[in-house]
């Protein structure tokens, strides 16, 4: 007790001391972004591995990775020792000729129908089913002799599907984990969700629209709110002209004091306990298992969550 009376004293001295310089040294932010960004992955220290094991036995995790132009987990949203553990599903419309059956070769959407796809070959990460808005782009902090990196190279018309037909032609059934960055198609996407309830799901929104006609922030929101889920954290993305970041990830999971999100985890309780150690929501994690008087809290409830520190 006194020790922890003695760490927060001495922070409260030398904690100002140290803003003053790096703000004279205008760096300020930089750090301040800095502390953040480790702090916010300060609990994947752990290895829960083990933990994860005895949980699972020999399942696996089912996820579908919506926009991984890099492969499963290129966002490192997960820590890479945690990779064998899934059972992953990916989204290539332009690969049709692809031999992997864990690939969804249509494009998603709320419907069956055929979309324009416009291309970014100079910045393929941001292609769309909408077309970019040259007018936001300065508030996503982009130099103007940047722009041209958004000019649309080609369109393609590509088919689509629902998230739900799609997986039911790969027979299957349900979802552990869903992550979505599609630039601005995250809205029409989960319309498709149909009975498909994941454990967790990340969602790239753009508080700011980047594209012309995409669907605002707060829909994508509303929707999962009323789908009984419930934001626990967002992660921002790149730089932004305003206090408040214009892209982020939302992570949704089930909202725990729901009588369906409570019946969600209870059912997959092994899967939900496995994805929040992973993404090291320990505090979170512990006053779930406390609400909903989880079985299998025992290898966590002791942890200390290096976030709050």
């Amino acid at each position: 007790m006194f020790l922890n009376k003695l760490r927060t004293s001495v922070s409260k001295l030398l904690i100002p001391f140290f803003y003053k310089i790096f703000k004279l040294l205008k760096s300020n932010t930089r750090v301040i972004n800095y502390f953040y960004d480790k702090n916010s992955i300060a609990n994947y220290s752990y290895n829960f591995q083990n933990e994860i094991n005895n949980l699972l036995k020999n399942e696996k995790l089912v996820a579908l990775d919506v926009g991984s132009q890099g492969g499963f987990n290129s966002d490192e949203f997960f820590p890479s020792k945690y990779n064998n553990n899934f059972f992953q599903i990916l989204v290539d419309p332009f690969n049709s000729s692809s031999k992997n059956k864990n690939i969804i070769k249509k494009g998603l959407w709320s419907s069956k129908c055929i979309k324009k796809f416009y291309i970014l070959k100079n910045r393929p990460q941001s292609s769309s089913m909408y077309e970019p808005d040259e007018e936001s782009l300065s508030f996503y902090n982009f130099k103007d002799e940047n722009f041209d990196l958004f000019k649309v190279s080609e369109t393609k018309m590509i088919e689509c599907d629902t998230l739900a037909s799609s997986l039911k032609e790969l027979d299957i059934n349900f979802l552990d984990y869903l992550k979505i960055d599609t630039q601005g198609a995250e809205f029409e996407i989960l319309k498709g969700l149909e009975n498909y309830r994941p454990l967790m799901i990340k969602c790239e929104i753009q508080i700011f629209p980047m594209y012309k006609e995409q669907p605002k922030w707060i829909e994508i929101v509303k929707l999962l709110y009323e789908l009984d889920y419930i934001l626990i954290d967002w992660k921002k993305i790149g730089p932004h002209a305003t206090r408040t970041p214009v892209e982020m990830d939302m992570i949704f999971i089930p909202n725990f004091k729901t009588s369906v999100g409570k019946k969600l985890i209870l059912k997959k309780e092994k899967q939900f306990i496995s994805l929040m150690l992973m993404t090291g929501q320990l505090k979170l994690l512990q006053k779930i298992s406390k609400f909903l008087n989880l079985n299998n809290s025992n290898d966590f409830m002791h942890i200390e969550d290096k976030f709050f520190n």
